[in-house]
């Protein structure tokens, strides 16, 4: 207790040296306070991407091993292509079987078969036009009797006549076949792609296609389709028109689709100077219900798979990949993610939490050296206080710990003041960076809801509406009732339904869905203060270093005497 009176006394009594030092823990701890609030809206917007962005794996073809087998093997183009022919496609068992891994979250995939349509025609810019032609060949031939035809005859010939003359008409009709075609372009097929969630749709999700008429369907085991605004147009079809599929091996077999909506695409191929229609103007998308109704009518079709998996974390591609080849993945196939892809989104952000932390830790370092400075300085000083002490029977423990009490009382309250200038400071840059975040992830949420063409979502007003309605008819049966407890339960029980039933009618379309924030009232939170208690701490025990080294080595009668 003497300690602490005694610190709490030299405080008052040594003013001007305690605002200096408390000055220097001000402005550190202002200095930390913006780079731990910069650091950690950093971490935060990281965070949120990642959880937005999932890291994604897929099986593609390995075309460079591939290739490079072929080319030992010393193959032919026609053997080349032969041997393509043969790799087998990645079957769903195969998927499912690579889906069973610790390394993933979850994982879905999507059917793409090529058919045939019926009354409707393919946007494409070939055609072949045959005309017929009709050729008349007319024959004149002509004879003369008598006269100096021939000699020895009266002229005039017998009977008067000078000749004879005969007509003889032929006519050819010809059938002639003539393609008329783009010669930079190839003609496409029908591709029926399947999916079996929203999460899947990844062109509609980053806004490649966007539904102008209509909408996706929530039902993905219906038959229901959308297709392109070309297609569209060039068959005249709209929402609610029928669409029959054929398969291309049996004509005979043919399947109805509705189509529910009409897609427009809005990738960099619409701007190709080369072809009439875009990429995807053939493209009919459907679910794998329908595909796989499709493929159990005819066993000689064969669809292509892609999967999707959902990796866990970074650490885990690599262990998946490694996972998915001992469980016999082919040779010609490969693991690729789109990791890559999301640290160089990142990597911007974490250059600054970098240039935060190093920032922080070269604060700490100055301003540990300061304080060490100043309390070496301080020592020198108070040396006969020390002598004083020590001589009374103080030991140089309880001596090394008044003057530490002393330094952390001065570097809590510096520490405090340095954390609202550090607050006031930091918020308008943290708050800056995380509301664009905050406005980017909420415009992101709803431009795929558009791209799904789900325009009208429940609103608030819908579920007080619905509230409202439970009310007035428990307003009844309350006139009717004294069970006032019952009634209140009814009315709390519409009230999470109605507020259950507007969650459960807004789909996550596989990103994540940020809650709008208005402003964000403190950036220095609760675990900042306490990184900055942490540090205030340290800077105490680095300060207090020099006092008890210089302490333990000061002999009482020798700082009496030079005293004296």
């Amino acid at each position: 207790m003497y300690i602490i009176k005694n610190a709490l006394v030299n405080i008052k009594r040594n003013k001007g040296r305690n605002i200096l030092i408390g000055l220097i823990i001000v402005v550190i701890a202002a200095a930390c306070a913006i780079t731990l609030a910069i650091r950690e809206s950093a971490e935060k917007i990281i965070a949120s991407y990642e959880e937005q962005n999932k890291i994604e794996a897929t099986i593609s073809l390995n075309r460079e091993s591939m290739m490079q087998e072929f080319r030992d093997s010393g193959k032919s183009q026609e053997e080349m292509i032969n041997a393509f022919n043969n790799i087998a496609n990645v079957t769903e068992e195969e998927v499912n079987k690579y889906g069973e891994s610790e390394y993933l979250d979850s994982f879905y995939y999507t059917y793409d078969l090529s058919v045939n349509a019926k009354d409707i025609k393919e946007a494409t810019d070939s055609m072949v036009k045959e005309t017929t032609t009709t050729k008349t060949e007319t024959t004149t031939r002509t004879q003369k009797f008598g006269g100096s035809n021939f000699p020895g005859m009266p002229p005039g010939g017998f009977g008067g006549n000078s000749g004879s003359r005969t007509t003889t008409s032929r006519k050819t009709t010809t059938k002639k076949t003539e393609k008329i075609f783009n010669e930079k372009a190839d003609a496409g097929a029908f591709s029926l792609i399947g999916y079996n969630s929203y999460d899947d749709m990844k062109d509609f999700i980053n806004g490649n296609y966007t539904i102008t008429s209509g909408e996706v369907s929530s039902d993905f085991t219906s038959d229901t389709c959308v297709i392109s605004e070309e297609l569209a147009t060039l068959n005249k079809l709209e929402v609610g028109s029928t669409i029959t599929i054929v398969d291309p091996k049996d004509t005979s077999k043919t399947y109805k689709l509705e189509v529910t909506g009409i897609y427009k695409e809005n990738t960099d191929s619409s701007n190709d100077m080369s072809n009439m229609f875009t990429s995807s103007a053939n493209n009919i998308i459907t679910n794998v219900n329908f595909v796989k109704k499709v493929l159990a009518g005819d066993s000689k079709l064969e669809a292509t798979i892609t999967p999707t998996f959902i990796v866990k974390d970074s650490k885990s591609v690599e262990k998946f990949s490694e996972e998915v080849t001992e469980k016999g993945l082919s040779k010609y196939y490969q693991v690729t993610s789109n990791l890559k892809d999301i640290e160089n989104a990142t990597e911007s952000i974490k250059n600054v939490r970098v240039f935060a932390t190093t920032f922080l830790i070269i604060t700490l370092v100055i301003g540990g050296v300061v304080l060490v400075v100043i309390n070496m300085i301080n020592i020198r000083e108070r040396k006969y206080e020390i002598g004083v002490l020590r001589t009374i029977g103080m030991k140089k423990r309880s001596v090394s710990l008044q003057f530490m009490f002393e330094l952390l009382v001065v570097c809590i309250f510096a520490l405090l003041l340095g954390a609202g200038i550090g607050s006031f400071t930091s918020v308008p840059v943290a708050n800056s960076l995380l509301a664009n975040e905050i406005a980017n992830a909420n415009s992101k949420y709803e431009n795929v809801f558009n791209n799904f063409g789900r325009r009208t979502k429940p609103s608030d007003s819908d579920s007080k509406e619905k509230v409202e309605d439970k009310r007035d008819e428990v307003t009844e049966n309350q006139e009717e009732s004294s069970d006032k407890e019952n009634t209140k339960e009814e009315v709390n029980e519409a009230t999470s339904e109605s507020t259950k039933e507007k969650q459960d009618n807004i789909p996550s379309f596989g990103i994540a869905k940020v809650n709008k924030i208005d402003s964000i009232n403190a950036v220095v939170n609760f675990k900042v203060l306490l990184e900055l208690l942490g540090i205030g701490v340290l800077l105490t025990l680095i300060g207090s270093l020099a006092s008890m080294i210089a302490i333990s080595r000061f002999s009482p009668l020798n700082i009496l005497k030079e005293r004296s």
